[in-house]
């Protein structure tokens, strides 16, 4: 079974998420507020550990005669975790020693820190607490299928108790601006207010009614008409109830109607026939208007040669049975080649040449339109020869078929592309090789509570503001080689992309006329409200093939 989902980059082993900036927040009093906090105990008392999976054990330790142990599994993390009275308003920082391969330490609702180390390893994150916050959730947890990992002598420095009156009102939010529009659609965004507690969320104007509202510092106004001016403005406000004054107007004509934007576009969401009950793609097409599917995952066999899942063949299997069936009734698929496990196909073909044989032995099987090279890991993804040889394998084949279109799917950080990221895209150019969509996977940031349609649209605009830079482009042509591949409901690190997320999102990259827009999987849209993480469904409440139908309105 493949399970499409990243750990993350090592360029960001520390992922903040305190609820917002803060001007003068109260200062934690070293003093640790954890119970049992080094295990001394013998016991687990004042932690609670997922499945049982939690033990004391008297070797190795950081310090003391004894440390925890937490036996993560292929189906849980073996999270420990323990509540604490927090004051409200006040920072904190948790830290701590772990060993182990991928270990968390973090609070729910503020922040995380991960390492990968055979030895005892410091990790530290400081947050803020809300307003009106008196409890705080702390945790340590390993990674799925990773093993047995150890945490000792952790520590929760900062006060409790208190609760103080917030009379102040947040500042006016700056540089209220448009970044993109359609016909119907216009995308604002503007320059982050501050508040004494924190700036909690932003509610955005046309006139006096409001129509959007927003905890990062952009939104998407749908519903409008054509060729139609409106005037918006925006407003703070904070936990207390406290809002800002009214930010300065801003004018925005919407687009035409009629128009047809132009360039590559594709709603492709991932189908894959080897995993969680596949549903038949006709019906998903006659549910949701729904017409590319990306077909997962094309991997190696016996060396170079491209099979799908390294077991079936290209050729009279049922993945060709699906893509006949797409095609007949009007559709089209784009191949996943690569993916975050099994046996590739970069690092098995030991050529560039080889590699572009090994593509082309798949275009020339199912006469495609476009491929997707699913790049993730540290085989293909953070191996510098590997990157190089794809780049090259890609530029042969597209050179070799006129038409073609190359998508590279990788994964991001909440800024944008991590340094391998940025590797990958400034090789693109170095080489020349021609790739029409730079995909990112914006999920899997590692923290719960992570606001997904902010964390996209934030990914979003740090790989257009890197495609710029290192292309040369204008705005508008770097969105128009950008593709976002997210992950409905509830993703590996907990983290839910909502209905109203997705739709949002769609919305966005609509109004800057993206490439591509695609999500993990069709297998997974169908609801299951508190099923946790699924096979065969999102872990939601949602109807079926609910994020496939809102993919479907994707345009460009």
């Amino acid at each position: 079974m493949h399970k499409r989902t990243r750990l993350p980059a090592a360029g960001a082993a520390v992922l903040l998420a305190a609820a917002a900036a803060f001007t003068a927040p109260t200062a934690a009093h070293a003093a640790n507020q954890l119970t049992n906090p080094g295990f001394e105990t013998g016991t687990l008392s004042g932690w609670n550990c997922s499945g049982g999976l939690g033990s004391v054990v008297a070797t190795p330790v950081h310090g003391g005669a004894k440390a925890l142990a937490g036996a993560a599994t292929a189906g849980d993390n073996a999270k420990c975790v323990q509540t604490v009275a927090v004051q409200p308003s006040t920072t904190y920082t948790l830290s701590g020693w772990v060993r182990g391969s991928y270990v968390y330490l973090g609070v729910t609702g503020g922040g995380s820190a991960w390492t990968s180390a055979a030895d005892y390893t410091r990790l530290s994150v400081s947050f803020t607490t809300g307003a009106a916050q008196t409890s705080a959730e702390v945790y340590v947890n390993g990674w799925y299928g990773q093993g047995t990992y150890y945490a000792d002598d952790l520590s929760l420095d900062g006060p409790g108790g208190g609760t103080p009156t917030d009379t102040q009102a947040p500042t006016v939010p700056g540089n209220l601006r448009s970044t993109g529009k359609s016909a119907t659609s216009v995308v604002l965004a503007w320059d982050a207010a501050t508040d004494n507690t924190g700036v909690t969320g932003y509610d955005v104007y046309q006139g006096a009614a409001k129509v959007a509202t927003a905890t990062g510092t952009s939104a998407t106004v749908t519903g409008l008409t054509a060729a139609t001016a409106y005037t918006f403005t925006v407003r703070a406000r904070d936990a207390a109830g406290n809002t800002s004054g009214a930010s300065a107007a801003l004018a925005v004509t919407t687009d035409p109607g009629g128009g047809t934007p132009t360039g590559f576009k594709q709603a492709a969401p991932y189908l894959y026939n080897g995993w969680g009950n596949p549903p038949a793609a006709t019906t998903v097409m006659n549910a949701t208007g729904i017409k590319w599917f990306t077909m997962a995952f094309i991997l190696a066999q016996n060396g170079c040669n491209p099979t799908w899942d390294s077991q079936r063949p290209l050729l009279n299997g049922v993945d060709q049975s699906t893509i006949n069936a797409v095609r007949a009734a009007g559709g089209d698929v784009v191949p996943s080649i690569g993916g975050w496990s099994g046996n590739k196909l970069g690092p098995n073909c030991a050529t560039t040449a080889d590699l572009a044989a090994a593509y082309q032995k798949v275009i020339d099987a199912y006469k495609l339109k476009a491929i997707d090279v699913d790049i993730e890991n540290t085989d293909e993804f953070e191996n510098a020869a590997v990157q190089d040889r794809i780049l090259g394998a890609l530029k042969i084949v597209k050179q070799n078929n006129p038409g073609l279109r190359t998508i590279l799917t990788f994964g991001t950080a909440t800024t944008g592309p991590t340094s391998w990221g940025n590797r990958l895209i400034e090789q693109a150019k170095a080489l020349n090789a021609d790739i029409d969509v730079f995909t990112i996977m914006p999920f899997d940031f590692g923290n719960a509570s992570t606001d997904m349609y902010a964390a996209t649209v934030s990914a979003a605009e740090g790989l257009k503001a890197k495609l710029k830079s290192t292309f040369g482009w204008d705005d508008a042509t770097a969105y128009a080689h950008l593709g976002l591949s997210g992950m409905n409901g509830l993703s590996d690190n907990n983290e839910v992309t909502t209905v109203q997320n997705w739709t949002a999102i769609r919305d966005w990259a609509n109004g800057h006329h993206i490439a591509r827009l695609a999500f993990w999987s069709v297998n997974r849209d169908r609801g299951c409200p508190g099923g946790g993480l699924q096979e065969t469904c999102s872990g939601i409440a949602q109807n079926d093939w609910q994020f496939t139908s809102i993919t479907a309105g994707f345009t460009g």
